[in-house]
């Protein structure tokens, strides 16, 4: 079962879990990104809930992209620890 640790950072899952999704695909597996995308939303830690809730209800995910989802995740992930970068 693949889901991200506690104490992970989020580009350490995506990483992982963006390495097993590939493997899969190169063995013919078909699987689309909302899929993935999904994934990666069920299997988030808890500290990450509330914001998982916002991208599910406010974002079409058959639209959504995994590139926009890390990056979202991360923004909010430096948030959370406190690492603003400043212009």
């Amino acid at each position: 079962m693949l889901n991200m640790k506690v104490g992970e950072y989020v580009n350490e899952y995506f990483a992982r879990t963006l390495t097993i999704a590939n493997k899969m695909r190169v063995h013919d597996e078909k699987m689309e990104d909302v899929v993935v995308i999904e994934k990666i939303l069920r299997s988030m830690t808890p500290k990450f809930d509330y914001f998982v809730c916002s991208i599910e209800e406010f974002n079409d995910l058959d639209t959504f992209s995994i590139d926009v989802l890390e990056s979202s995740l991360l923004v909010h992930e430096q948030r959370m620890n406190g690492h603003f970068v400043e212009e």
